[in-house]
């Protein structure tokens, strides 16, 4: 079994974009809206902003209490929007039930989408145009390359349709030429569909539902799931210990795919600020 490490990948990543950076003037700025304090969130924050301070991008973060007014959060991202220092930013998922989020997606323009979520993007996904890619697909397609594993031919099958990983994917893996099945809560007999992958994403949600007798022998297992525990011990949706005795390759939680989307959206701010410079049309 070879572990997918997601943090040495990324740590290298971030490493060919400080030097880059060094070189940048103005430097590139990120800002990160976060509502209310859910730890999870807070967490994943400052984990973006600590990789920002380390390749020497401008940061910025902007916190709102959990009863924020949608017209107040529209505001700050019209600001941001015309904010000359900051070419990418990002509002963290999920926000408070009374927060329309496709509003707020919405109002963020495309070339400062450093989620790469927004509708044109992720039309221009669909297109097989040039455009930000959503940050956790492309560290997956990333990680995927990195262990140089084919994925041309492959059946590959996607757990979860969210809007941010499952659906974003399975398009990216389908453009590599994988056959693509796609799963969720409505999927009649889950284990023989996952079992007949030679590339598992599991992006559910829900910690350790995927078991070793879902896995057929000598698959790539990506695991995309960040649960929390009562314990407090994070998980992902694939019972790793057992499963990893079976896979060819597995990514750890934490340690996989979660370094991964951090360094994308690094990656997808110097695409926003090349956009904003001219360099790319």
């Amino acid at each position: 079994m070879i572990l997918l490490d997601g943090k040495e990948l990324a740590k290298k990543i971030r490493t060919e974009i400080k030097e880059k950076v060094a070189k940048l003037d103005p430097k590139p700025g990120l800002a990160v809206v976060l509502v209310g304090n859910n730890p999870a969130s807070e967490v994943y924050v400052g984990g973006k902003v600590k990789a920002c301070d380390e390749v020497g991008f401008v940061s910025k973060k902007i916190l709102f209490d959990e009863t924020v007014e949608q017209a107040d959060l529209m505001r700050a991202i019209d600001d941001l929007n015309q904010d000359k220092e900051i070419h990418g930013f990002i509002v963290q998922l999920p926000l408070p039930d009374h927060i329309n989020e496709d509003l707020i997606i919405d109002g963020i323009l495309p070339h400062k989408d450093a989620d790469g979520f927004s509708p044109v993007n992720l039309g221009n996904m669909l297109m097989h145009k040039n455009t930000i890619l959503p940050a956790t697909p492309k560290g997956i397609i990333r990680l995927l390359e990195e262990y140089e594993i084919g994925l041309e031919g492959k059946h590959a099958v996607v757990v979860g349709r969210s809007n941010i990983v499952g659906k974003p994917i399975a398009l990216l893996l389908q453009q590599k030429n994988a056959t693509v099945t796609m799963c969720h809560s409505k999927t009649k007999d889950l284990k023989k569909v996952t079992k007949e992958a030679d590339i598992l994403i599991c992006a559910a949600g829900k910690a350790h539902m995927i078991t070793k007798d879902m896995v057929k022998r000598g698959a790539v297992v990506v695991d995309v799931g960040m649960n929390k525990l009562e314990d407090g011990m994070l998980v992902g949706d694939v019972d790793f210990e057992h499963v990893s005795k079976i896979a060819s390759h597995i990514t750890p939680v934490p340690g996989g795919v979660g370094p991964m989307t951090i360094a994308m959206l690094i990656e997808n701010t110097i695409e926003c600020y090349e956009l904003a410079k001219g360099f790319k049309h």
